[in-house]
């Protein structure tokens, strides 16, 4: 009787929230109605009438249709977001690693680092990078990193595929990141990988010191014990938070139009500003967002089920 009970009551309450959802977007629509305003998805195939300027390799002219150029935008977001996310989750174990090491020098440098990053508002730290980007000096007198790593005012020169080159006014070969690019990925991996090292310093930490102390007694080595015992007993407790910061990794990327980069937040906007179906583009924009972000969490909760079934 309790099980039919707490069955109808659910059925109930999913009864009144479509009630409540279909109350809404009637009321939605007609306000829209008596302002001459009907809502569809037909301008999606009309012409974009407006360029991009990244493309991540995506054929696009103004003359493709919008929803060309809402792909090219969701391109951009997802390299952004794949990219930031595995960048940010090496950055937050090396980190987080590194906070435990007895050096105290070294210790407390990446402590005060973390607490910088993790205490400095996103979208100050992107107007940061975008600023000293933008300072960098041109092409021709770009400051080398690293062999074949080039960083100027047009943005980072990577040797992929092959060694980038100076030629007339600017580099030529290789893969160069824009500078819009560059400062995103680099705000996002910097504030990210600093949330992301005290959930690696906090998960090895609730390791059992009694574990390290058997293993080390078995004749293994400090190294052996780390990548044997400690991590794999960490992952357990730090997947579901990884997931979390994956997440919001991936919404804050959102933030790129700040500073003009055209992720497809950008470019939705610029949408209904041309076409004025600006709750159509919100939609489109709540959906990619929820999808991108329910699909990094799956994928994260798969492979933690997966560790715990191991570990069993």
């Amino acid at each position: 009787m309790t099980a039919s009970r707490r069955t109808v009551g659910q059925s109930l309450l999913g009864v009144l929230m479509l009630a409540l959802v279909w109350w809404f977007a009637h009321n939605v629509h007609a306000g829209l109605s008596r302002q001459g305003i009907t809502l569809g998805f037909g301008f999606l195939r009309q012409p974009a009438n407006f360029d991009i300027g990244e493309t991540s390799g995506l054929r696009f002219t103004p003359e493709d249709t919008v929803s060309r150029a809402i792909a090219v935008g969701l391109l951009n977001t997802a390299r952004v977001a794949l990219v930031g996310s595995l960048l940010a989750l090496a950055l937050g174990f090396i980190v987080g690693t590194l906070r435990l090491v007895d050096n105290t020098l070294l210790s407390g440098l990446m402590r005060w680092g973390v607490e910088l990053m993790r205490n400095t508002p996103l979208l100050l730290l992107l107007f940061l990078l975008i600023a000293i980007l933008h300072a960098m000096p041109p092409p021709t007198h770009a400051v080398e990193l690293l062999p074949g790593v080039f960083l100027s005012d047009r943005g980072l020169a990577l040797p992929f595929p092959d060694r980038p080159r100076l030629a007339g006014f600017n580099f030529v070969g290789g893969t160069t990141l824009s500078p819009e690019f560059a400062a995103l990925v680099g705000a996002l991996v910097l504030h990210h990988g600093a949330h992301i090292s005290e959930v690696v310093r906090g998960a090895i930490l609730a390791v059992s010191r009694g574990q390290r102390d058997a293993a080390l007694a078995l004749g293994m080595s400090r190294w052996q014990v780390s990548r044997l015992v400690v991590i794999p007993q960490a992952l357990r407790a730090m997947v579901p938070l990884l997931a979390t910061n994956c997440v919001s990794l991936i919404k804050n990327s959102s933030l790129a139009v700040a500073i003009g980069f055209p992720d497809v937040v950008s470019v939705l906007n610029t949408t209904a500003n041309q076409t004025g179906h600006g709750v159509e583009t919100m939609v489109i924009m709540l959906a990619v967002y929820l999808v991108l972000s329910l699909g990094v969490a799956s994928m994260l909760n798969v492979y933690n089920a997966h560790i715990l079934r191991r570990g069993a």
